[in-house]
């Protein structure tokens, strides 16, 4: 029998996961309860709230008498990302489901992130139509609106709390058996003005039996890069699309964060690196460009999408921040440079067109780069010539042949 794990407050809402726990048990499943409210639980927990605060060097008497409800959901999750994933280690549970409001579902969800990918995560949720990208992160979390607000039974309440502890059974308890794949598997960066090389590349891979995972440079793509390396999901990293540090720096729309490379490189993965759409930060709507960049060189991609082209005093500060990343690397690395443009929009006669910026940013990076682990290449191409593609591939195969 398969085993699911319930986890929310139990002391506010413990009518209500005492009956989802009752629908799990009624479709075979076995149910293990685990607490994250402070005061007496209404249903009596396997896994207690004390043990969540204790991983946190806590106790509940600490968390009742001097904190905000705030501090206390923010000691209890951090408390809970460490025992989630313990308990999941151990084979204790094979799937997870939770419900809660917004401070339920922000209080729960860092943890379930925590959880490798495939691992089937319910959360009934009060915010779960809207934005829903702080709660899911880079995770495979099924998030399911609660229509009603998660407070009592009532006819809607319990037709929703059953629907989604369905669709948890159906996931634990049917499998669908997976091809065998001992292919080796690359990760890749890609964005609409890079997709010719990502598409070759791929294309290129396939014929040496490696696949190749592509990722969309929206600051979630390259999160979700990084976050995967660290699963160890990657034999190798094709990382031509890093505009999401473009964002970053200067305030665009997709940015993946200041850990931004880290990841391969703590990993010491075989990388091949590139300044794939560094021409360029991305905004929303033309309209939602920040006034100080109303006057720059900006093109309309699509009615959502405005991009504005990046200056040579702000390429010299993009280069600043690979250098440093890259300076720590401790395994061989190959950083590829398209002297011809660093996208479709900075190819000759194209809008972004600018070769002194481009310049700048390359110069800098031979400048700031002093680690010897890491190879700078120059190539007379776009990035998105076939030539560049085909150097880039045969320069990972070799970083992955020589760690092999």
């Amino acid at each position: 029998m398969k085993t699911v794990a319930l986890v929310g407050t139990f002391d506010t809402k413990g009518a209500e996961f005492a009956y989802v726990k009752e629908v799990l048990e009624h479709l075979k499943l076995q149910v293990l309860t685990i607490n994250v409210g402070v005061f007496t639980p209404k249903l009596k927990p396997d896994i207690a709230a004390e043990q969540i605060a204790a991983a946190q060097g806590q106790t509940l008497a600490d968390l009742r008498g001097h904190s905000t409800r705030g501090e206390i959901n923010e000691i209890l999750a951090q408390g809970l990302k460490k025992v989630l994933p313990q308990l999941y280690q151990a084979n204790r549970f094979q799937g997870i489901m939770s419900l809660g409001g917004s401070g339920g579902t922000s209080l729960v969800t860092p943890a379930l992130q925590e959880l490798p990918l495939g691992v089937p995560k319910v959360m009934v949720s009060t915010v779960a139509s809207g934005d829903t990208s702080l709660y899911v992160g880079t995770s495979d979390i099924n998030m399911f609106p609660s229509i009603v607000d998660v407070s009592g039974l009532n006819p809607v309440s319990t037709m929703i709390f059953r629907n989604a502890a369905c669709a948890l059974a159906g996931m634990v308890q049917n499998e669908v058996p997976l091809a065998a794949e001992d292919k080796p598997v690359v990760g890749a960066t890609m964005f609409g003005v890079t997709t010719p090389a990502v598409d070759h590349a791929r294309e290129l891979l396939a014929q040496q039996n490696i696949d190749t995972l592509v990722f969309h440079a929206t600051g979630t793509g390259g999160r979700t890069l990084e976050k995967l390396i660290t699963q160890g999901y990657f034999q190798g990293v094709l990382d031509l699309t890093t505009t999401e540090i473009a964002d970053q720096l200067f305030g665009g729309v997709l940015a993946a964060g200041p850990q931004r490379l880290e990841a391969g490189i703590n990993a010491k993965i075989p990388q091949v690196i590139a300044p794939g759409a560094l021409d360029m930060v991305n905004f929303g709507a033309w309209d939602t460009v920040p006034e100080a960049y109303q006057q720059r060189n900006l093109v309309k991609h699509n009615s959502s999408v405005t991009l504005m082209r990046t200056t040579r005093e702000e390429n010299v500060r993009m280069a600043h921040f690979i250098a440093q990343k890259l300076n720590a690397a401790q395994a061989p690395l190959k950083l590829v440079l398209p002297t011809k443009g660093f996208s479709q929009l900075d190819a000759s006669g194209q809008p972004f067109e600018d070769p002194e910026a481009d310049q700048a940013l390359i110069t800098t990076l031979h400048q700031e780069i002093t680690n010897a682990q890491v190879e700078i290449i120059e190539l007379p191409y776009n990035i998105n010539d076939p030539e560049f593609t085909e150097y880039c591939v045969q320069a990972l195969q070799q970083l992955m042949a020589e760690r092999n």
